[in-house]
């Protein structure tokens, strides 16, 4: 069913049985096993994986673009309601971290997040779309619940803790758009985290034995 024949309280009851039903406990049982593959890493400051929330799901899932509809079926087409992360020190250590989650799962979609110009600054991140494997699904679970991939982001500390923070405050809480200034605020501390990334890079790199 397409999402313009659906009224929002279809959507929200879908998504409510999806997440209470299947999505928090693969959430667990994923964040375990990269855990696992990721065992003796150097460098990895966290792994976590989360089931998207029912509100952002559904915030999401309305989005319109051009003035129409982003997702005609956002049960199958919005990839991350399970989204894992893994944050690393250095910016060296994404490829690394890359080359073994590629060695467990199979991958249909990564690319490098960065700004589209040159001048600008922004989101900064490294991101896979991964076939969710069969291990993590319980015999007791409706398999029609169950999404098909999941999505994990790759990032520096710095990239991880200016994202949490410009989702948090990325919007008023009237839901308005920030103003030109705070933009340009924003922008100026994603210009900082960025330059501090490259810091740590080159010492991390003159250091390094």
């Amino acid at each position: 069913m397409k999402n313009s024949d659906q009224v929002p309280e279809a959507l929200e009851k879908g998504y409510t049985r999806r997440y209470n039903d299947v999505l928090v406990r693969i959430a667990e049982a994923l964040g375990k096993q990269i855990s696992q593959y990721m065992q003796g890493q150097e460098r990895i400051d966290r792994i976590s994986v989360r089931a998207k929330s029912i509100d952002r799901f559904l915030g999401k899932a309305a989005i319109v673009e051009q003035g129409a509809q982003k997702y005609l079926e956002p049960l199958s087409e919005i990839q991350d309601q399970l989204g894992a992360r893994i944050v690393v020190f250095y910016r060296q250590d994404i490829g690394r971290v890359e080359e073994i989650v590629k060695r467990y799962y199979t991958a249909i979609e990564y690319k490098d997040l960065v700004p589209e110009s040159e001048s600008e600054f922004g989101y900064f991140g490294h991101h896979l779309v991964l076939v969710l494997p069969s291990d993590v699904v319980d015999e007791d679970m409706d398999r029609s619940l169950v999404p098909k991939f999941f999505e994990l982001q790759i990032k520096t500390l710095f990239q991880h803790a200016w994202s949490e923070a410009h989702h948090d405050l990325g919007y008023k809480p009237s839901g308005e758009p920030l103003s030109s200034d705070q933009k340009r605020r924003v922008a100026f501390t994603s210009a900082q985290a960025w330059g501090a990334d490259l810091i740590f890079e080159q010492l991390f790199q003159e250091l390094r034995i």
